[in-house]
């Protein structure tokens, strides 16, 4: 009898342990809020990078802009044709070999994903930005993130309507239903996931580029206003583009530089554009905005 009296009581501490723990690892984020403005990482790099992302015709055009962040693999561009007339396209290829003769629509890195594109855009043409706006996508025609019922980005960007989209706050995202899904736990149990590794590594990389720890939703595809845009300082855009080159510089020695791993530096980058761009907004009101 004793004996299995120590053994159920045994059992139940293990139990309870390992529901501590869970508990713990999954325990509610500080709402504390933070005055999240200035990006303020420091890069150890000696030198700015010359521009060479620059888009011809930004000054004379009155529509908006739609800066097409993409790779080759992204594959054939023919559903762009239908945009033209609604949009003056640019379009960032990361993976082609550089024209050292130009200075028109380069990135510097194929690194981190879409975001490379969008911040060389807004570095190298920071003077120029359109008085109608800016929309940024991906370089695929379909895809899972695009809040279309057939996943098609032209029919997403055609029925976009742009003025009233930016009308209350000068932001808006493309995608509004997805945020930060992976527990700390999911991190250990699946560290080769790069959706989970990069959910874990949020709370660090913003509190490394703007200070302090918050949760955010993640936005990969968006639009911006000329005066949201403005709002932030360009040095700014070029330190959060260092964050990101930092991080593959073979023996940097920036121990807060960006993940190595493309695709998990990549993700973090799309879950703070809103953080720079916005005033917080009543989320609710994304789905009943009418855009």
């Amino acid at each position: 009898m004793w004996r299995k009296t120590r053994r159920a009581v045994a059992h139940l501490s293990v139990f309870g342990f390992i529901l501590s723990l869970l508990l713990f690892l999954n325990r509610p984020q500080s709402n504390k809020p933070f005055a999240w403005t200035t990006i303020r990482y420091k890069s150890h790099a000696s030198t700015a990078l010359e521009a060479r992302g620059i888009c011809p015709g930004l000054v004379r055009t009155s529509k908006p802009a739609l800066v097409v962040s993409r790779v080759a693999a992204d594959g054939d561009l023919t559903w762009l044709n239908a945009l033209a007339d609604l949009y003056h396209l640019y379009l960032y290829t990361a993976d082609v070999p550089p024209d050292t003769k130009s200075k028109l629509l380069q990135v510097p890195a194929n690194r981190g994903h879409e975001a490379m594109g969008y911040l060389t855009f807004l570095i190298d043409n920071y003077e120029n930005i359109p008085k109608s706006g800016v929309v940024f996508v991906h370089g695929s025609w379909l895809a899972w993130h695009n809040d279309e019922p057939s996943y098609d980005n032209a029919a997403l960007l055609v029925m976009l309507n742009v003025p009233a989209a930016l009308a209350p706050w000068g932001y808006h995202n493309l995608r509004c239903d997805l945020e930060c899904q992976h527990t700390s736990l999911m991190s250990i149990l699946q560290p080769w996931d790069a959706r989970v590794a990069s959910d874990n590594a949020l709370s660090g990389a913003l509190a490394v580029l703007f200070g302090g720890d918050d949760s955010t939703e993640t936005s990969g595809q968006l639009q911006l206003g000329r005066t949201e845009v403005l709002r932030s300082q360009c040095e700014e855009f070029a330190a959060l583009r260092h964050w990101l080159l930092d991080g593959i510089v073979h023996g940097s020695s920036h121990k807060n530089a960006a993940p190595p791993d493309d695709a998990v530096a990549g993700r973090i980058l799309s879950y703070i554009w809103h953080i720079l761009f916005l005033k917080e907004p009543n989320r609710i009101v994304w789905w009943t905005s009418g855009v």
